[in-house]
């Protein structure tokens, strides 16, 4: 039998269990909606590059994840995404830094299409051949990414800052790295993170929860029962690699990505409190309504483009800020000036509440969407934490949080600046 847990902050139902061979599965019934959405995701993502399997220590290449996902739609004789569209299903898939995830969405035929999405994520099959020809495909998405001067500007960001982490290499790898995949490597890390008991399945549509997880038992009845791989960490120092780099791109203006290095966040409610924080802190700084902001755009350093997060993976942290600007020193010196104000004398009872409320109503609203609520349970579950309880979480953040939070990490030493400057004409 399923569990069945009732959130009354958000008014929602969730149905859970966990099958025999270490599959968890979560359920959020929609009674009166046509569509169906459905995630069977794994705990593995591009930085998974280290792994023990079969009494072994294995490193695999940069890009294996995003290859991985690839190459699973592959079986002998067969056309998954073909398959698929006869019963009506609509089939997707991603690689993000620490998870990968396959999924479809319908309005009829939900158990076949659940069924052949198990079993095509369970069924391993490379060839040299297939695997020689992804080369290729995925050196072109490479390329593009290349050419993306927000991909450029990230990536250029995360191998400046982090000595370490394996953030530091692209969600696709390099051509060299890809160069080194084989099928061999494709079926350890298959083996290695593609087990029910290091993945999850989640659905949201009107289903019956209980037919949901027969038909999960069913299609993977002959699946090995495995053991949750225990998370990596990684000994990342808190200052930065290098604090400044730049380089020449067709751009129109000067871009750039501010990073402020903060510490890995722990699973579970320690965690997701401190991220709420680091949200929080964000929006001080960066939000439209903030001090900062406005004064930016009063001198015309910033445009529309401004903002900032608080990006967090597993085993790291960082509070962003990018935009474009004609002088991108200029707003980084700003960034640092407000932060000491901040630190100093803290924000109003005011716009402490008025923030908290309006994160919180996003938040929420977000619930409104199958694809937004998929994926953040599937998200916060790998983190240990219940997503429907974010409301709570937020009810226990005090203002000073925010405070010492801007203190410590909005610093020069833990600061790093990327920047694309346009192209001098020759």
């Amino acid at each position: 039998m399923m569990k069945k847990c009732y959130y009354p902050q958000v008014g929602e139902t969730l149905y859970k269990t966990t099958l025999q061979n270490g599959l968890d599965i979560v359920v959020l019934p929609r009674p009166g909606f046509t569509k169906k959405l459905c995630y069977f995701v794994t705990d593995y993502g591009a930085i998974h590059q280290s792994f023990r399997l079969d009494g072994q220590d294995c490193v695999s290449p940069a890009g294996v994840a995003h290859y991985l996902e690839h190459k699973m739609f592959d079986m002998p004789g067969r056309d998954i995404p073909g398959e698929f569209a006869a019963l009506g299903g609509n089939p997707n898939a991603f690689t993000s830094y620490d998870m990968t995830a396959y999924y479809f969405s319908c309005t009829d035929n939900f158990g076949e299409n659940l069924a052949l999405l198990l079993v095509f994520v369970s069924t391993p099959y490379f060839t040299e051949e297939s695997v020689a020809k992804e080369q290729g495909i995925i050196g072109q998405e490479i390329g593009m990414n290349e050419d993306n001067p927000d991909s450029v500007l990230f990536d250029m960001l995360a191998e400046a800052m982090y000595e370490v982490h394996p953030i530091r290499y692209p969600i696709l790898g390099t051509r060299q790295s890809i160069a080194q995949i084989t099928p061999q490597v494709l079926e350890a890390c298959h083996k290695a993170f593609y087990q029910p008991g290091n993945m999850l399945l989640c659905v949201v549509g009107d289903v019956d929860p209980e037919e949901v997880s027969a038909l999960a038992e069913k299609a993977l009845e002959n699946a090995p029962v495995s053991v949750v791989k225990t998370a990596k960490q990684w000994d990342e120092p808190m200052h930065v690699k290098t604090p400044f780099v730049s380089r020449e791109m067709e751009v129109a203006m000067p871009m750039f990505n501010l990073g402020f290095k903060a510490a890995a966040l722990p699973v579970g409610d320690d965690g997701v409190r401190q991220e709420i924080v680091g949200d929080l802190a964000a929006e001080a700084l960066f939000g439209e309504s903030s001090r900062l902001y406005l004064k930016l755009y009063d001198e015309g350093l910033i445009d529309a483009s401004f903002g900032g997060g608080f990006e967090t993976i597993e085993g790291m942290a960082m509070l962003l800020s990018s935009g474009d600007s004609k002088d991108p020193q200029a707003v980084q010196q700003a960034i640092l000036e407000e932060a000491e104000y901040l630190a100093e004398n803290g924000i109003s009872d005011e716009d402490f509440l008025r923030m908290k409320r309006s994160a919180l109503g996003r938040r929420i609203r977000s619930l409104d969407s199958f694809e937004s609520t998929c994926f953040r349970l599937c998200a916060y579950h790998f983190s240990k934490f219940d997503y429907f309880r974010i409301p709570e979480i937020y009810g226990q953040i005090e203002k000073n949080e925010i405070q010492e939070f801007i203190r410590t990490v909005v610093t020069p030493s833990r600061m790093c600046m990327a920047v694309l400057t346009p192209k001098e004409e020759a």
